[in-house]
C-alpha cells in the first residue's frame, strides 16, 4: 500500500532524512522506534507535503501513485492520513462541523454522495461509539482546550471518520494514562482491515503489546537502522537503542 525507497529530505541546508526504505503491505502494521531526533516525525511530515522539507532524493508511492507528486490536500484525498503529536489548535471550528467537512470531501473524491447535517449526526456518533470516544468531544471546539491525551484520542475518531487506506501515526501513545492506551490501542485495532494498513509511531512496547505489529523498525539518524518482529521491540525495552546507534 505504501512503499518508500531511499527516500531522502532536507529542512534548508539540514538533511533529514538520509535514505529510508519501507514496504507497507495491505492489513499491515509497522512500528517505528527511534531516539529522540532519529527523523520519525520528519518522515510523517515529509510524506504528508509539509512545506518545511525539501525531498532530496527517493520515492514514496501510495496504492500506486507518486505520493511525493501530490499536493497536500491531493495526498489526504488518495488515502493518507497523518495525526501529529502535538495537534493544533482551532478555536471557533466545531469538531462535528470540522468532520463532516473533512468526510464530505473524502466522499466527494470517491464518487458518493455527501451526507447533510442531519444525516451526518447519528452516522458520526456511532463512529464515536467504535472508535471508543465520548460522545462530548463532538461538541468541542477542534481540539480547543483539550488536553494532551484528549487531542490525540480527538484524531483517532478522525481516523475512523475518514477511513484512510494508510495511517501514519505519530506518538498517539504520548501523554495518555495507562486506561487511555488500553481504549486509543483497542480503536486502532478495530479500525485495522485486511485493505488498510498502518505506521504506528511510538517509544514505548506497552502500545505495542495490545496494537500486535507485523514489523518493527528502529529508525536512526535519518535511516533505518535495524527491522524485525515484535521482539525487537522487547529488546529495545530492555536494551534501549544504544546497541544500535553504535553499529
Amino acid at each position: 500500500m505504501l512503499t518508500i525507497s531511499n527516500l531522502q529530505a532536507a529542512v534548508g541546508e539540514k538533511t533529514i532524512l538520509r535514505g529510508v526504505d519501507l514496504d507497507l503491505a495491505p492489513g499491515q502494521v509497522h512500528a517505528i522506534m527511534g531516539p529522540n531526533g532519529s527523523g520519525k516525525t520528519s518522515l510523517g511530515r515529509v510524506l504528508a507535503g509539509h512545506p518545511a522539507y525539501t525531498v532530496t532524493g527517493g520515492s514514496a508511492t501510495l496504492d500506486g501513485k507518486d505520493l511525493l507528486a501530490l499536493d497536500i490536500e491531493e495526498r489526504a484525498l488518495a488515502g493518507l492520513f497523518v495525526s501529529w503529536q502535538y495537534p493544533v489548535e482551532v478555536p471557533g471550528v466545531a469538531n462535528t462541523e470540522f468532520l463532516r467537512l473533512a468526510v464530505n470531501a473524502r466522499r466527494r473524491h470517491r464518487d458518493e454522495p455527501e451526507l447533510n447535517a442531519k444525516d451526518f449526526a447519528p452516522w458520526i456518533a456511532e463512529v464515536a461509539k467504535t472508535a471508543q470516544v465520548p460522545a462530548d468531544y463532538l461538541t468541542k471546539p477542534l481540539n480547543a482546550g483539550m488536553s494532551g491525551g484528549q487531542k490525540k484520542r480527538n484524531e483517532i475518531l478522525q481516523l475512523h471518520a475518514l477511513s484512510p487506506s494508510v495511517a501514519f501515526l505519530d506518538e498517539t501513545d504520548s501523554g495518555l494514562d495507562i486506561d487511555a492506551i488500553k481504549s486509543v490501542a483497542a480503536s486502532i485495532n478495530a479500525w485495522r482491515r485486511a485493505d488498510r494498513a498502518v505506521i504506528l509511531v511510538t517509544h514505548f512496547q506497552r502500545l505495542l503489546e495490545m496494537v500486535k505489529p507485523d514489523r518493527v523498525h528502529v529508525l536512526a539518524d535519518g535511516r533505518i537502522q535495524q527491522s524485525g518482529g515484535p521482539e525487537l521491540a522487547e529488546q529495545l525495552e530492555r536494551e534501549g537503542y544504544d546497541w544500535i546507534v553504535r553499529v
